[in-house]
């Protein structure tokens, strides 16, 4: 007789909190567990929350503590699942006071309303913000569904196709635009060809927005994308005065109109 064998089952389940951040520290990297975060998270609430529209409350760990190792003079980028790609200096990140950032995390078991009706959540993670105001923080440095944040080499010394003409004094406004269109642009667009961001177009090429929209049109449209062509599905935020004043706009319009002679080879 054949001897009897008996086969067991086993179940391997899936952690409860799955979701993970990996965030820059020291030399290298760490990667943070949901449930580690939310074990060292306190309950913020941040006022008029750039996706959310309104006023809303997280469990959140300031993210200077999350930084261990890591020099105001670093450049980190943050990268959202979508694609988005922050670009940002850590000096903000770091600070303690006035403008905060946070990294808010989804607790699995009180999940966060959908940012729009048949979308997800702007969770696991998210780069929140109190007192933005005190920091002219830009939308475009509250990066939702956040997979990581990495410390990188300088946006010019990565991409130099986004440069512009090194005979220009360095606070030329086109200079000082170039600086605004990495803060405020590059997280979304690319430029020539250049950049990490793969959500909106590129900006230079084939055209370049400076050559399609009718003069003053384009200010407006970066004030209020939806006033100007409304989209439901358009992500593109406006950016008030208080976060982009008149003559940064300006500046940063200078930046592309620069640009638009300095197109590289498709």
């Amino acid at each position: 007789m054949k001897p009897l064998i008996l086969f067991t089952t086993v179940l391997f389940c899936s952690p409860l909190y799955a979701a993970q951040l990996e965030l820059p520290q020291g030399a290298g990297s760490r990667t943070w567990q949901t449930e580690e975060l939310l074990k060292q998270a306190q309950t913020i609430t941040v006022k008029d929350d750039v996706s959310y529209k309104r006023d809303m409350t997280y469990r959140a760990v300031p993210v200077a503590v999350l930084l261990p190792g890591i020099k105001a003079d670093d450049h980190l980028q943050a990268v959202a699942l979508d694609g988005f790609a922050a670009e940002m200096g850590a000096a903000p990140l770091l600070n303690r006071q006035g403008a905060q950032a946070w990294v808010a995390v989804e607790d699995p078991s009180q999940p966060w309303p959908p940012l729009a009706d048949g979308k997800p959540s702007a969770g696991p993670f998210y780069l929140v913000w109190t007192n933005p105001q005190a920091g002219h923080i830009s939308p475009e440095q509250w990066p939702y569904q956040m997979a990581s944040i990495k410390r990188l080499a300088p946006v010019a010394e990565r991409f130099p196709a986004l440069r512009p003409d090194p005979k220009l004094a360095a606070n030329d406004p086109v200079n000082k635009g170039f600086a605004l269109f990495q803060k405020n642009c590059l997280a979304c667009h690319r430029l020539n060809g250049a950049g990490d961001a793969q959500v909106g177009p590129d900006l230079n090429l084939p055209y370049n927005p400076t050559e399609y929209f009718a003069a003053g049109y384009l200010k407006r449209y970066i004030r209020d994308p939806q006033g100007l062509r409304h989209w439901p599905q358009a992500k593109m935020p406006a950016f008030a005065p208080t976060v982009l004043p008149d003559g940064e706009l300006d500046q940063l319009v200078a930046y592309l109109k620069h640009m638009a002679k300095r197109k590289q080879p498709m």
